[in-house]
């Protein structure tokens, strides 16, 4: 059951972020679940605090904002993984802290006080150490919280030294992170679909390099239009839940940004897709192979590949054809945007099958256990 916020723990954890020379702001799934967009942008802007997530609380933060940093964790932005180990406090919204996001807990805590704020007090000190626990709903305690803040009359410093070097940390990060070179790269066609779809647009993803990829070059500007299957990380997840959002929000565009190895799960679903007047658009990153299993295995096996290659993958566009669909092949950027748009007039699902480098491995990668 759910429980009022502790007046008196909202307001230590306000005299702990006010306390701290390099606070930051952890925004988890939880912001996502409680609706609190609105109020988790008003305490980073009232504080001037930067903003990372988690990857499944990715879009709980308009990812264009300034105070905006991106996902952390083991394919997090760098920048967001530099400023997470330099701060000295972090108001955790809504979040697990799994080891995905914040590597070896004993180190994370090591570095930094924590407030944690959940609506389920099962989740307070159960990976990560806290200083501070605020229990109960999570868009009742930011307000609560804001409203103390906006009491105190907070000033901002005109001479904010951990947002100045927030700000040359994430330039020099985004100006100097090495991306593949190729025009068919993950990062430029995940900019090209950004850039060609309404900030409305509902995206899934299903589970591989290509969800990574989307966490990465894929920015969130409409909170709650991004949804993926983390924890148990379920592969066929995203087509079928682009589906369900398109019955839910049938005039908003829908994508899954698919890749092959999940895509051959669910792709049966592209007969109710088509039955039942759903048109989505598949975004097929085709690597033809497991991509994140075959990287894993490139890193740390050795280049021992087993069971990874799937060169021997259906024709997509036959696929889509054969259930009243329709299937593209992109294998430029011009290619890619004409057929995004004619996905987005379409009256039934559209495929896009878009080959890439089997070889491009998702960057930045921290490996598990990694302070």
């Amino acid at each position: 059951p759910w429980t009022d916020p502790d007046i008196t723990q909202i307001e230590k954890a306000i005299e702990m972020l006010l306390s701290a020379e390099k606070p930051i702001i952890l925004a988890g799934g939880g912001v996502i679940i409680g609706s609190a967009f609105a109020e988790l942008q008003s305490i980073a802007e009232l504080l001037m605090i930067p903003v990372v997530t988690t990857f499944k609380g990715k879009g709980s933060f308009p990812e264009n904002h300034p105070l905006s940093l991106g996902p952390i964790g083991m394919h997090g932005h760098a920048e967001a993984n530099k400023l997470m180990t330099q701060a000295d406090c972090v108001l955790a919204i809504g979040t697990r802290f799994s080891d995905r996001s914040v590597g070896t807990f004993e180190e994370f805590e090591k570095r930094l006080k924590i407030i944690h704020m959940d609506v389920d007090p099962a989740e307070i000190g159960k990976n990560q150490t806290t200083q501070v626990a605020v229990v109960g709903d999570i868009k009742a305690s930011l307000r609560i919280m804001i409203k103390m803040l906006q009491q105190k009359a907070i000033k901002k410093s005109d001479d904010n030294k951990w947002l100045k070097h927030v700000n040359e940390t994430k330039d020099y990060w985004r100006e100097n992170l090495k991306i593949h070179p190729g025009e068919m790269s993950a990062a430029k066609i995940l900019r090209k679909l950004r850039e060609v779809l309404p900030h409305e647009a509902i995206c899934t993803t299903e589970v591989g390099q290509h969800q990574m990829w989307a966490s990465l070059f894929f920015d969130v500007i409409q909170p709650g239009t991004f949804f993926s299957s983390t924890g148990l990380g379920t592969m066929g997840w995203g087509f079928p839940a682009s589906i369900g959002a398109k019955a839910a929000k049938p005039d908003v565009p829908v994508v899954d940004i698919a890749g092959d190895g999940s895509f051959n799960m669910t792709e049966n679903s592209l007969a109710t897709s088509v039955l039942e007047n759903l048109p989505v658009i598949v975004f097929l990153v085709n690597n033809y192979s497991l991509g994140m299993v075959a990287q894993w295995q490139r890193t740390f096996y050795d280049r021992r590949m087993i069971g990874v290659d799937q060169k021997n993958c259906p024709d997509y566009i036959k696929i889509a054809e054969s259930y009243g669909a329709q299937g593209i092949r992109a294998q430029s950027l011009d290619e890619l945007e004409k057929a995004i748009k004619v996905g987005l007039k379409s009256d039934v699902a559209t495929v896009i099958d878009i080959p890439i480098d089997p070889e491009e491995d998702v960057l930045p990668f921290v490996a598990p256990g990694t302070p």
